[in-house]
């Protein structure tokens, strides 16, 4: 009786839910090219690229230059969560981990399950953010009538890495 008064007490609002994952690469060119591929390999969906508004000499870039290509997953992003965590080896840095969201990267997509090698793309690693969100987050977002929310509706970095251990089992090391 006892954990059915607890479970009724926990206030909906405050649930952690994963708001997307985002896969991306960066690189300029052929190099480029080959990242598009490969996140269209990885997730089935339509990659974009993203291109540069400044101008970096050093890095020979300039504005309008394509720079990377990204994807984002809403829907079945728990389940590639699990894939990119399971080539990381459920394994992350806390300092990876910051406010509402978290980051780390794949040195090569071979390391991911399921995944093998194709000779026209090489070896290339991605980077993938998890953003986390609770409910009432679209108050701020949207265009109309925004509202403002509190700093009690940011999800902490000890809230995240107690959601990650729940929830999939992911280690944390310092």
């Amino acid at each position: 009786m006892e954990e059915k008064q607890k479970i009724e007490t926990q206030n909906k609002m405050r649930e952690i839910k994963i708001e997307k994952v985002v896969l991306n690469i960066g690189g300029t060119g052929d190099y480029l090219n080959k990242g598009h591929k490969l996140l269209e390999i990885i997730t089935n969906k339509k990659p974009s690229k993203t291109t540069s508004r400044k101008r970096i000499p050093g890095f020979g870039v300039r504005p309008g230059l394509e720079v990377g290509t990204v994807v984002t997953i809403r829907k079945g992003a728990e389940e590639i969560l699990k894939k990119m965590l399971s080539a990381i080896e459920n394994t992350i840095k806390k300092r990876q981990v910051s406010e509402n969201n978290f980051s780390f990267g794949i040195h090569e997509y071979i390391e991911i399950p399921g995944m093998e090698y194709h000779r026209d793309i090489g070896i290339m690693g991605l980077d993938v953010t998890v953003v986390f969100k609770r409910s009432g987050r679209r108050v701020r977002l949207k265009k109309i009538k925004g509202g403002k929310i509190p700093k009690r509706q940011v999800i902490t970095k000890e809230e995240i890495i107690k959601f990650m251990k729940n929830k999939f089992q992911t280690r944390f090391k310092k």
